[in-house]
């Protein structure tokens, strides 16, 4: 790996934060298209997973998202859970077109529907459009599409602004400048991947349980995605998993010393998800179906691990429901999800018949 310690989450982090001189004088609208005229750089999500912000007008924002190695799961497919760290840009940055000079806001919830499995060497566009906005709430909805304009997923946000700050923007520093500067190295995303999917044979003749264990224990290849934020899971059983994640500045939105809601969505749907490999045979496949994920408190990117407990609340023949919390270093609840998966017998790889395969 990169990094002085072998890890990228440990390099010295890239990326850039809105002035607070802008964000007292700027409507909402405003401050976002500074992306665009030169005067604002991207944030260090952007350089982590190349997430980029591509337009915003009236009530929409566009993001596009390149799907890289780096991005796959153990089972060889870019699992829904990741796909939050797409949409959450386009959904709250929808909402923020229509919001005021000094006005923060704060997502509390946000929902995904899948539609098809994602696999590598596509982009995605997500296009967030504000369904209400007003004094108080803020409501968008996202669209989802791959390079040949396929829908892969949808999804919808609540947003509620806070209070407006009362600072006088001439006692603020004023705005420097931001200057791309020559990077020593590729951003992580542009790099080659590292880690490993795993191979068909194994999902056929080990229960997920078995497979989770192996990779707690390190008799299985950690995979890629693991590669580049630090998620990993620490302890499963039957019906529960429990993941870690360092919160660091690279998971960081455009919002100074806040971590990006999309990653805090990503770590509670892999606690979900893996609660539902848990309990599920050798030779069966699984497809999650859906993520609702509730934002409690903010997080600092304070290097420390957020951790993630996933649990199943009900297993039928085809369908599991799981409930997910997670957690900051102090203990303290920051997020809660919950979501369902399909049970696939007799699909062990449900994703081995390529990308025009329905999930």
């Amino acid at each position: 790996m990169e990094g002085s310690s072998g890890q990228i989450w440990n390099e010295p982090v890239r990326g850039y934060y809105t002035e607070l001189q802008d964000f007292l004088t700027k409507s909402g609208l405003d401050l976002l298209q500074g992306f665009f005229n030169g005067n604002r750089l991207p944030p260090p999500i952007h350089y982590l997973t190349g997430l980029t912000f591509t337009s915003a007008a009236p009530g929409t924002a566009t993001f596009t998202m390149p799907v890289t190695n780096w991005l796959l799961s153990p089972q060889g497919v870019v699992s829904g859970s990741t796909l939050s760290l797409l949409v959450d840009g386009p959904l709250g940055c929808a909402v923020q077109t229509a919001n005021p000079p000094a006005t923060p806001y704060t997502t509390a919830e946000m929902s995904l529907s899948y539609i098809r499995p994602v696999f590598p060497g596509t982009t995605l566009t997500g296009v967030g459009r504000i369904i209400h906005s007003g004094r108080i709430v803020g409501l968008a909805d996202v669209t989802v599409t791959d390079s040949e304009g396929r829908v892969v997923a949808v999804g919808s946000t609540r947003c509620v602004a806070l209070p407006r700050l009362e600072i006088a923007a001439d006692s603020v520093p004023a705005p420097v400048r931001q200057v791309e500067p020559d990077w020593p190295t590729p951003h992580p995303f542009e790099r080659e991947a590292l880690g490993e999917t795993l191979p068909p044979d194994i999902w056929e003749v080990r229960s997920g349980l078995d497979i989770l264990r192996a990779h707690i224990a390190g008799e299985l290849p950690a995979p890629p995605i693991a590669h580049l934020c630090g998620v990993r899971p620490v302890h499963a059983e039957q019906g529960t998993t429990k993941w870690t994640m360092p919160a660091t500045e690279w998971l960081c939105s455009p919002v100074r010393g806040r971590l990006y809601g999309g990653a805090i969505a990503y770590l509670a749907g892999t606690a979900l998800d893996g609660a539902v490999q848990s309990v599920v045979r050798a030779g069966t496949g699984f497809a999650p179906v859906d993520l609702k994920v509730y934002f409690l408190r903010p997080v600092a990117p304070d290097g420390q691990d957020l951790v993630a407990t996933g649990t199943v609340m009900h297993r039928g023949r085809t369908i599991a429901v799981a409930a997910s919390e997670v957690h900051d270093a102090d203990g303290k609840i920051v997020a809660t999800a919950v979501g369902s998966a399909m049970l696939l017998p007799g699909r062990p790889l449900f994703f081995a018949a390529g990308p025009d395969s329905q999930s």
